[in-house]
């Protein structure tokens, strides 16, 4: 009998610990967001994918003007949409302009261009329809002497978003009585529902206060405009079962349902202004509030049922899907990226997992006037099914199939075949006239990747008749935008192109290195969808693939474009995305990717960039290059770059700056990144490659898939 080894028993025990399933609940919890004082940037969100609202330290938005510069006290959906009057009748055909390309004119839809009425009418149509912001709910206390209470009055605050419940507890004191807070929101109606409980109810000292506040038509828009009253119209609507405050604005009407207890009227304080007395003569109150575009008249749910249902979703969310864990690490940074990865998840759950692409502030604030850009999309959603939840990623996948015709009149108005994905838009899929958006391609492949994600997962038949006249439709205008250059006898990209860098003129710029990698993994597995199918390759696609430009290197690095050989000497070209590196990072190697120039490529950006003109999905993409090199201390070190736009605020936001003070693309760039340092990538045969195998590292994963 051969005697058992000390090394034998090692790894019996070692693979024994790695057997036992993840305490999800205690490696949750540990992650869940206090605050004990006001921070405009530390406000807490809760919402269903499709409706969020953000509240400040009273647990509703009580204070919305003291964090309008901070992460503001939103409350948003997906279907809440105004367009101002237009009063002088703007055509959106005056927004294009015509760019001679390949010998013939291509018309895009611009910003900046003369006469002036053309220049209004561009920034007419990226200005509307703009998301709204459509109500704030706060309380209103008052003194002992009648005066309303401030943030300077609230003391021993202590709030807690319970992350496994879905629920925030928020604790305070005014004048030395205490208010305790509970806030939820229904997993799948548009309900916010509280619970108040204190001595200052018997009193009448606090009350329910709504506002309606009017758009400001601008690039962002916090919800504090109480201005313009003139322009839009509030009303009460009563029954014996509930209220509805109906808000009329331009061409858009909306209702918020109120039910509760001991709520005998609502009172009408200002044009939008309203507010809710509680005739209790306890210490409890409880009411709960549905923003509809209708309205109804179905029973509310009470607080106690939309407290459980939250409870009840957020729990099996949790308790599904792809789980990581940290313990045990002794690098000193490892329970901060545990932390970031826990709230990154509880975010991307909250305000982009809804029935369109989100915009890139979500459900919290405009940015871009509240509209999604395509391009972003990736970064939203493919660690939706990375983490083994790929319902959330369908859920806005489909959305894509509503907008096809607008994204195939695009094609056509440029003389191309299939359908051009939009890049910023609108839940109808409207074109939103952009002097650098209208020339990003990079959005094009996206639909393709993520289709591909669904059928890795389910491997059926359905999924691919399910998309492939989509996916078919976008490799028609990919293979037809590939323009042939008779001299060099090659297919380009270009010119007439912004690369995902954007720093590059689109009259000048063609064959940027990203985009060319991509348009060949498109291609390539628009065609392997047709194999599956029993159908024949598509020859169009084929010549294209054949004859497509090489990847430019210069050096033995790759550049940003074959267009740009000062890649790397001119300073405006080393800031923006790396998205070089994007060839290597979210695409796979392929036979057509020279591994060493990448990895060669890889070190210049390291050392070379200018790595605070950069925005937070930067650090995940250079994380996934690294780990796909096997640089495992470098896919760590990237996502710890010391530099504005990477930080991460205890609410587990990703800032950029004054501008955007959240930024999701972050989030679920890092969620991205973190599935392929842990699961790897296809062909991978290596444990946890983005993981430093120093020994300071112990890592425990659940539920992850690779990527391609």
């Amino acid at each position: 009998m051969k005697r058992i080894t000390t090394l034998t028993i090692l790894i019996i025990q070692f693979i024994a610990v790695m057997a036992q399933p993840i305490n999800r609940k205690a490696l949750v919890q540990r992650h869940n967001v206090i605050n004990i004082k006001y921070d405009s940037l530390s406000s807490l969100t809760l919402g269903n994918g499709g409706f969020a609202c953000t509240v400040d330290i009273t647990g509703l938005q009580s204070f919305p003007e003291a964090y309008s510069k901070g992460i503001p006290l939103g409350t948003q959906s997906q279907w809440g949409w105004d367009s101002f009057t237009d009063t002088a009748g703007y055509r959106f055909e005056e927004s294009l302009k015509a760019y001679r390309l390949h010998n013939r004119d291509i018309t895009y839809a611009v910003q900046w261009h003369t006469p002036e009425r053309n220049k209004r009418a561009g920034d007419w149509f990226r200005q509307n329809v703009h998301r709204l912001q459509l109500g704030n709910i706060g309380f209103e206390i008052l003194k002992k002497n009648g005066e309303p209470c401030t943030l300077a009055d609230l003391k021993n605050v202590k709030q807690e978003l319970d992350l496994w419940n879905g629920l925030i507890r928020s604790h305070f004191v005014v004048e030395g009585i205490p208010v305790d807070v509970m806030t939820a929101v229904h997993p799948e109606l548009d309900v916010i529902a509280v619970s108040v409980h204190s001595a200052l109810l018997k009193t009448k000292r606090l009350k329910i206060r709504i506002r309606f506040p009017y758009p400001t038509g601008e690039f962002a828009d916090a919800g504090v405009n109480r201005g313009n009253d003139d322009k839009h119209t509030s009303e009460i609507h009563a029954d014996k079962l509930q209220y509805s405050l109906e808000h009329q604005l331009d061409n858009y009407r909306y209702y918020l349902h109120i039910a509760g207890t001991k709520i005998s009227n609502i009172n009408k304080d200002h044009p939008h202004d309203f507010s809710i007395t509680p005739t209790t003569e306890k210490d409890t109150f409880e009411a709960s509030f549905r923003f509809a575009e209708q309205n109804g008249k179905e029973n509310l749910p009470l607080f106690e049922m939309v407290k459980n249902s939250a409870a009840v979703y957020w729990n099996a969310y949790w308790q599904r899907g792809g789980a990581v864990d940290f313990s045990g690490s002794t690098d000193p940074r490892a329970f901060e990226l545990e932390r970031r990865i826990i709230l990154s998840q509880y975010l991307m759950a909250v305000q982009c997992a809804g029935n369109m692409p989100p915009q890139e502030t979500g459900l919290t604030y405009n940015s871009w006037y509240g509209k999604p850009h395509l391009e972003m999309y990736w970064w939203h959603t493919v660690h939706f099914a990375l983490w083994n939840r790929i319902d959330l990623m369908e859920k806005s996948l489909q959305w894509y199939a509503t907008v096809a015709g607008k994204a195939k009149a695009i094609a056509a108005r440029q003389g191309y075949e299939g359908i051009r994905w939009q890049k910023m838009t609108d839940p109808q899929g409207n074109e939103s006239p952009s002097s650098v958006g209208a020339f990003l391609l990079w959005q094009q492949p996206h639909y393709i990747y993520m289709t591909e994600l669904v059928y890795r997962h389910y491997h059926n038949r359905a999924t691919l008749d399910k998309y492939k006249d989509l996916v078919f439709a976008t490799a028609d205008f990919m293979a037809s935008y590939a323009a042939y250059d008779s001299a060099a006898k090659r297919y380009v990209l270009g010119k007439g192109v912004i690369p995902a860098q954007e720093r590059f003129k689109p009259e000048e710029t063609f064959n940027p290195t990203f985009e060319l990698a991509y348009w060949r993994w498109g291609l390539t597995t628009a065609q392997l969808w047709r194999e599956r199918l029993g159908l024949p390759r598509k020859a169009a696609w084929d010549v294209v693939l054949k004859g497509l430009s090489a990847l430019p290197q210069q050096d033995s690095v790759y550049l940003a474009a074959e267009s740009a050989p000062d890649s790397y000497t001119n300073a405006p070209f080393m800031t923006d995305h790396p998205a070089v590196l994007g060839a290597l990072g979210m695409l796979p190697a392929s036979s057509f990717l020279d591994t060493a120039v990448m990895h060669r490529t890889f070190n210049k950006i390291w050392d070379i960039w200018n790595w605070k003109e950069t925005w937070g999905w930067d650090f995940p993409l250079t994380s996934m290059t690294a780990t796909r090199l096997g640089l495992r201390q470098k896919a760590i070190d990237a996502l710890f770059i010391p530099v504005q736009t990477n930080t991460w605020l205890p609410n587990g936001h990703n800032y950029q700056d004054e501008r955007l003070r959240l930024y999701l693309p972050g989030n679920g760039g890092l969620l991205t990144a973190v599935a392929l340092m842990c699961a790897g990538y296809d062909g991978c045969s290596r444990t946890n490659p983005g993981i430093p195998d120093d020994g300071k590292w112990k890592v425990k994963w659940e539920g992850l898939q690779q990527m391609p």
